[in-house]
């Protein structure tokens, strides 16, 4: 079995294709569900954030599985498989691993060096293990991409390389501001209550605003932030809690925005902020509209897998490059009476928003823009070592572990056919007393395990090495083992209910 991961992401299609992508909680787990019912997959997890979606498999196959997984993400996602097949990118083995550890230490990220992908990968690790379609390939990769991201954000500066989406969304809101200064004594309105808009919030409360109001469709859970929020020890914040339909009111009184539901629909349009603000949308610019250079694409999804299968840097091409973001038309010039940020994917807020005079808008797609140009901390070039050195590692033990159900295999048959001959020694020689038949025993047992140590050790270090799968094939057919006792016990250590819990 291998592992495969196909998906896509900010780097890899615009923004308007992952907005049309995005999956719901509840369409995450069908798509668990559905992949792991499919032949080559065996196990299954994905990975969905604001800006990118992707499907982690072990499979037995590596072209069913490209075009499988790539299937039933078009499936799920709503969006065509011709469609959504030029913005795929796929990884393999190795390079999947690579991918994933990367992605934990927010190297692929929006905003290099972000923290909060950390917790969005357990949150994936989690809603595997819940619903049963993460087993030992992938706990044991999710588990260790957790430590791998924490060990990046522990022992290099990879934070000073970027900050959270919140932080820098504040930062693109204040225009080149202090934010702490710029959002002092402003009143906020926070829509939502889940996770990313609990860090706005939070964010908001230590930038020093001087009123937090949290709006969200279940009342108990914006109740909760608030609670949150007023026990903090570093806030002298005021927060309240409103209800949904409270939201135009509360706009009329907002001087920032922060959105971020789970909505497909959107949650503030253009006509309901104007109206907040007494005015009218202005006119339509006259500028040409926002094109997107082409993006190279392979002709199907069986070309993707060429590319991985060639395996070669110079022949195979890398995933499709980013679009090239082009600005959108400046925004109002003057006084800027309300400032919204959308963190959400699908968005909450309508991007005609901008032509509402008094209006700044800044967005999952104006967070790229402004990010693509940020400057990278000389730390990226360690974090970038200690992901290559991990990724030696998780392959070198995932080799061992593979030999392993075989040397158990092994040592389990070496026991019986020692208790097999002290028993038939027990037949031939009755009149040996307790002692003497505990001596020639432990004799026995002691032969048997040096004979069998040196090769276990080595065959387990050789096993660790490049290429050395091989190795419990050969264990098996030299000692002429049983492959059903071989794989119960992988069974075994499969569904030990304390491996891949952290």
């Amino acid at each position: 079995m291998s592992l495969l991961v196909v998906g896509l992401s900010h780097r890899s299609a615009p923004v308007s294709v992952l907005e049309r992508a995005s999956l719901a909680a509840d369409t995450q787990a069908k798509l668990l569900q559905d992949t792991l019912a499919a032949e080559p997959a065996t196990e299954a997890a994905v990975l969905a954030t604001c800006n990118r979606i992707e499907l982690y498999a072990d499979v037995d196959k590596f072209h069913a599985g490209v075009a499988e997984l790539s299937t039933l993400l078009a499936q799920h996602s709503g969006v065509g498989l011709d469609e959504l097949t030029p913005y795929l990118y796929v990884h393999y083995e190795d390079r999947a691993v690579h991918h994933l550890f990367s992605v934990a230490c927010g190297l692929d990220s929006m905003v290099v060096g972000e923290g909060q992908i950390l917790g969005q990968i357990k949150d994936a690790l989690a809603r595997g293990q819940d619903l049963h379609t993460a087993g030992r390939l992938l706990n044991d990769l999710f588990q260790q991409a957790l430590r791998v991201g924490k060990r990046a954000h522990s022992e290099t500066g990879i934070d000073r390389a970027g900050q959270s989406l919140v932080t820098f969304g504040l930062q693109q809101l204040a225009a080149g501001a202090d934010p702490g200064l710029w959002a002092r004594g402003k009143r906020a309105l926070v829509i939502g209550a889940g996770s990313m808009s609990s860090l706005a919030a939070a964010t908001l409360a230590r930038t020093g605003v001087a009123e937090i109001a949290v709006a969200n469709r279940t009342r108990a859970r914006a109740d909760r932030l608030v609670e949150i929020l007023r026990q903090g020890d570093d806030t002298t914040v005021r927060a309240r809690a409103v209800e949904m339909s409270a939201v135009g009111d509360e706009l009329t009184r907002a001087d920032i925005v922060v959105s971020c539901t789970g909505s497909t629909g959107l949650v503030l349009t253009a006509d309901a902020l104007a109206d907040a603000l007494g005015t009218t949308l202005d006119a339509p610019a006259e500028t040409p509209a926002v094109t997107l250079a082409a993006i190279p694409a392979p002709a199907d999804v069986d070309q993707h897998a060429a590319w991985v299968e060639n395996g070669s840097a110079t022949s195979a091409p890398q995933a499709p490059a980013a679009p090239r973001r082009v600005t959108l038309p400046v925004q109002s010039t003057g006084p800027v009476k309300l400032a919204l940020l959308d963190l959400a994917m699908p968005r909450d807020i309508d991007g005609a928003a901008h032509r509402i005079d008094g209006v700044r808008l800044v967005d999952i797609e104006s967070l790229a823009d402004a990010s693509a140009d940020a400057p990278m901390a000389a730390d990226v070039d360690q974090v970038r070592t200690i992901v290559a050195d991990e990724v030696a590692a998780f392959g070198a033990a995932q080799r061992a572990a593979h030999v392993a159900p075989t040397v158990v295999a092994l040592r389990t048959m070496a026991a019986d056919v020692v208790a097999g001959e002290i028993a038939r020694l027990d037949g031939r020689l009755p009149d040996l007393d307790e002692k003497q038949r505990a001596e020639i025993a432990q004799t026995v047992r002691r032969v048997v395990d040096k004979l069998l140590h040196a090769p276990t050790v080595r065959v387990k270090q050789l096993a660790s090495e490049p290429g050395g799968a091989g190795y419990a094939d050969a264990l098996r057919e030299l000692f002429d083992l049983d492959p059903q006792t071989v794989a119960a016990v992988s069974r075994a250590d499969l569904n030990d209910p304390n491996r891949g819990r952290s």
